[in-house]
């Protein structure tokens, strides 16, 4: 899992490139809460294109990502999701709690 971040103001964005297997989203989410505490951002954006595999462990990084962002007053947007990681976000009903585009 690789992660590329870019930061303006206030407003963070990770590119996330790779699988979002339960080993990718461990590194993942530790790079997220770092770069969340760095820039505090009052939105995150959860940018998908990159990610070849998706599983639930994909959805845990996506609901802590979420619960993050509450914690800050902010808001959380996922775009750019494959035809793979889209259909496990919608057996699992995540468009009700988080915006994708």
């Amino acid at each position: 899992m690789e992660i590329q971040t870019k930061t303006v103001d206030r407003n963070l964005l990770l590119e996330l490139s790779g699988e979002l297997d339960h080993q990718g989203a461990r590194s993942a989410l530790r790079e997220l809460e770092l770069a969340v505490d760095a820039a505090l951002p009052h939105h995150l954006v959860l940018d998908l294109g990159g990610v070849t595999f998706m599983d639930s462990s994909g959805i845990a990084l996506i609901l802590r990502a979420q619960q993050r962002m509450r914690l800050l007053d902010g808001g959380l947007l996922v775009r750019n999701v494959p035809a793979q990681a889209r259909r496990v976000l919608d057996a699992a009903g995540i468009s009700r709690l988080v915006t994708i585009k």
